[in-house]
């Protein structure tokens, strides 16, 4: 019995205590905390009758019927270590469930304080309501809410990633792409088969940014488990996002199409308020001083925002200088209203996102478009290292 107890009790003892102060909304991750409870304290008959009422809840919860295995072999002799299954189970199915039980504990435990946002979200504008988070290396997907531009945690929950980790670049590489990225579609379960679940959110993969390194392939989404399945282990899809069912549900409720971003690090990078404000103060002021400086037609000027390495996808900076001379030198005024400005940095990259509607009029054109930069900082200076519509 010892040694069933000294199987969990590392991991059991950290998330107890997360999820006494938390106050987690009831779910199988709080009802396997109970579970993990009573074990701690060689409570086992308890612990059966929870994982028993957890099953009973999630019948196709994998990881909570390898918990009841344990405890069932726990009555007739010591376990040695978690998932004591007979050999007749293949053993890497036992491995699968053990890093989920890894994965779901892990994440728990390493829970950032209240006062800790990640430091991506630099302002999102007014129609994004919510933003998603997905932080690969413990196996989970935060939703955050917009509050007056700033980001304040709703949730999270485990996912499954890529077979062979992150950083997707080609087509059939069975990994996760790396990036800032939006939901794009819903496909609702009725158009799916089972494997799909619930249903799927496919994601803009490849973005301009991948694009631009050359990367291919297509078909990330978000999406649910088969019916039979609660869920999957943490590396197991072919580069999707994969939930439960149930939780794909819940942050399908907060999700926009078109609107909503999905930023995936391979860890999550956390920062203060503070510091969050004071970075997106710097942007705001460069992105600023840029509009003015379009307006004034002084075009020597304007340029000085744009980096070295800026390329639009079809110019490089000396093609667009020439073009922005040639149009800006015919126009007698320009006038440059900027709104629903959205600011996000991107994972591992020292760029930032920024997507605004652009109101444009001048002497001879205007028009109205939404518009994607990405501005860098280099030499302790923004720039712009790529524009275009969205």
């Amino acid at each position: 019995m010892i040694t069933l107890r000294r199987a969990w009790s590392q991991l059991a003892a950290a998330a107890l205590l997360i999820f006494a102060s938390a106050g987690f909304a009831a779910g199988p991750e709080k009802a396997l905390s109970g579970v993990l409870e009573a074990i701690e304290v060689n409570r086992l008959d308890l612990a059966m009758q929870r994982v028993e009422a957890l099953i009973a809840a999630h019948p196709n919860f994998r990881l909570a019927h390898l918990i009841r295995g344990d405890l069932l072999f726990a009555r007739g002799r010591p376990l040695e270590t978690f998932g004591n299954v007979p050999k007749t189970v293949p053993r890497e199915k036992v491995e699968d469930l053990r890093a989920e039980a890894l994965s779901r504990l892990r994440a728990l435990r390493d829970r950032p304080n209240a006062d800790r946002v990640p430091r991506y979200m630099l302002q999102l504008h007014s129609d994004q309501k919510h933003a998603l988070v997905v932080d690969s290396r413990r196996s989970r997907l935060y939703v955050f809410e917009n509050v007056g531009g700033r980001p304040q945690f709703i949730a999270d929950y485990y996912v499954t990633l890529g077979k062979n980790g992150i950083e997707k670049t080609r087509e059939g590489d069975q990994k996760t792409p790396i990036g800032v990225y939006h939901v794009t579609a819903n496909l609702p379960r009725q158009k799916l088969s089972d494997f799909y679940g619930a249903g799927a959110y496919p994601i803009n993969y490849p973005n301009a940014w991948d694009k631009r390194l050359g990367r291919n392939g297509h078909g990330i989404w978000l999406h649910g488990t088969p019916s039979d399945t609660y869920s999957r282990p943490p590396r197991a899809s072919d580069g999707c996002i994969v939930l439960a069912n149930a939780d794909l549900e819940a942050v399908g409720r907060t999700v926009q199409i078109g609107l909503t971003p999905v930023i995936i690090a391979d860890e999550i990078e956390w920062t203060d308020a503070t510091a969050l404000e004071s970075e997106r103060k710097g942007l705001a002021g460069a992105f600023d001083a840029w509009r003015a400086d379009w307006e004034s037609r002084d075009t020597g000027k304007y340029l000085t925002h744009y980096a070295a390495r800026f390329n639009s996808g079809e110019q490089d900076l000396a093609a667009w200088s020439e073009h922005k001379r040639k149009v800006n030198g015919a126009k007698s005024w320009i006038k440059v209203a900027v709104s629903r400005l959205a600011m996000l940095q991107y994972p591992r990259e020292s760029f930032v996102v920024v997507s605004f509607d652009q109101d444009y009029r001048s002497s001879n054109l205007s028009n109205v478009m939404r518009k994607r930069q990405y501005w860098i900082k280099e030499d302790g200076r923004w720039q712009i290292l790529y524009e275009g519509g969205e």
